[in-house]
């Protein structure tokens, strides 16, 4: 069965800790956390005090996506806050390795994330070394996109990679999934659905997230 990681970008942050108890005890496996700094998405948003936050309010693995540059500045914080896994992007590092070794150093596990306009050969040669490989199915730095289905070849493709190599990296995906598309990544080989709008929206957690799982 797949992980379900409803990003808290989507919930009302006016009942924070109260949205992701109740998207918990609904069914969520992680949560996730989009951070954003303005600068290498058009968008501002969380820090480590919000993933301090959650730590303190739920007991399910924090999943958290630095859409930022210089993300060696912040590891340690948001590894220190509560992140169990902290994922960097691609475009932003000539020394992916370097920045995996930081997140290990501070006991998170590492993973990369790609956007839908970069090639999957920049990241399918980490497959046995990254926790996670996070592909982009839209354009990072807004919720309540749509969906962009030339994120399906490249979770085929590293899915197929992961197989034959017997990796035990984990493939996510984030952007436009909900509970009509959700079988098309899950065909594909994803093992965590990253879903906003489509759950914290709903009004129905529960059934929401019941949906997703039965796609699979």
């Amino acid at each position: 069965m797949p992980l379900i990681a409803p990003s808290i970008l989507a919930a009302d942050f006016g009942r924070l800790a109260e949205e992701a108890r109740n998207v918990v005890a609904a069914g969520a496996d992680w949560l996730h956390v989009d951070v954003m700094d303005g600068h290498f998405v058009p968008n501002l948003t969380l820090g480590p005090d919000i993933v301090g936050a959650l730590d303190r309010a739920t007991d399910v693995p924090l999943d958290v996506h630095l859409m930022i540059e210089e993300p060696e500045k912040y590891i340690e914080a948001f590894a220190k806050a509560g992140a169990d896994y902290i994922t960097v992007h691609q475009e932003v590092t000539d020394d992916l390795e370097g920045l995996f070794q930081l997140i290990e150093s501070h006991g998170a596990k590492a993973g990369v994330a790609i956007n839908p306009d970069t090639q999957i050969e920049t990241v399918s040669p980490w497959i046995d070394r990254a926790a996670l490989i996070l592909v982009m199915s839209v354009f990072p730095g807004f919720g309540g996109q749509k969906f962009m289905p030339v994120a399906l070849d490249k979770l085929r493709l590293l899915s197929g990679l992961k197989k034959r190599q017997g990796s035990s990296c984990l493939l996510e995906v984030d952007g436009g999934i909900n509970p009509e598309n959700v079988k098309l990544v899950l065909d594909a080989g994803v093992d965590v659905v990253v879903a906003g709008s489509a759950i914290f929206g709903s009004g129905d957690y529960p059934g929401t997230i019941g949906a997703m799982r039965a796609a699979a």
